[in-house]
């Protein structure tokens, strides 16, 4: 794997550690935790509407383009509603007391479905630095760059959530960092599928990949506005989100005027 996506994927590991050594150690407020999910939400909102897509839609007839967005937004949709939240930062509102005390019979499921969030985190670094690897357009320097900021910004609240989840679940410590730790790894793991399967492949595979991405993204940036809209303050919430959202519209202006 080229240098500059191995630095990428192991920065968004390292974030998420750090978040879920911070959600472990420190005591926080919801309405603090609230607003990193909507900035991180707003960055993958941004990061789909003003890569992603543009990128795929090169690479893809309309069609191709619609069913990989709908098979990534399926695939969380599906995880959520049968396995478990798919992303830790989405559950904090749905992490009540009833669940803490019966959070074993919970753990394992919990897990897996934060782990292929995460495969999904990692693919989606790998597919970025492909397309700015092989194409010299805007869209392929928007997207690599812009790919990783976004999963960079939100893996902090993201790992900062799931150890805030497993402290109030009652384990220690050193339990929860090393669950946060295996989970987030497998960031590392997708990034490695990634290089394998999309390294030298036509542009319409790694248009296929990036758009699959995008559809979970859009899954992980609906679900946690809304969720956190209907349960907290919408002024911090929408006003996140908002910020996020313009942090990647500017970040795409800046490459194209490069």
């Amino acid at each position: 794997m080229p240098t500059e996506a191995i630095t990428e994927t192991i920065l968004a590991f390292c974030l998420a550690v750090v978040g879920g050594v911070l959600g472990a150690t420190l005591a926080h407020s919801h309405r603090r935790l609230c607003a990193l999910i909507s900035l991180g939400a707003g960055t993958l909102l941004g990061v789909t509407v003003f890569g992603i897509l543009p990128e795929s839609f090169e690479a893809l007839p309309w069609w191709v383009l619609l069913l990989a967005l709908a098979s990534g937004y399926g695939v969380f949709f599906l995880i959520t509603k049968y396995v478990y939240h798919v992303c830790p930062a989405c559950a904090a509102s749905h992490f009540d007391d009833a669940t803490t005390h019966r959070f074993s019979e919970i753990a394992t499921a919990m897990m897996i479905a934060l782990a292929i969030h995460s495969t999904v985190d990692g693919l989606a670094i790998a597919a970025g630095q492909e397309a700015h690897e092989t194409q010299h357009t805007d869209a392929g320097q928007i997207v690599g760059a812009s790919v990783v900021f976004a999963i960079c910004v939100h893996k902090v609240p993201e790992g900062l959530a799931l150890g805030a989840l497993l402290l109030g679940a009652g384990l220690r410590r050193g339990g929860i960092i090393l669950r946060v730790t295996a989970v987030e790894s497998t960031t590392l793991l997708g990034g490695v599928i990634g290089f394998f399967f999309l390294r030298n492949v036509p542009d319409f595979w790694v248009g296929i990949a990036l758009a699959h991405a995008g559809g979970g993204f859009l899954y992980l940036a609906a679900h946690a506005v809304l969720g956190e809209v209907i349960k907290h303050d919408k002024a911090i919430v929408l006003t996140n989100f908002a910020v996020g959202f313009g942090l990647l519209g500017a970040l795409a202006l800046l490459l194209r005027l490069l």
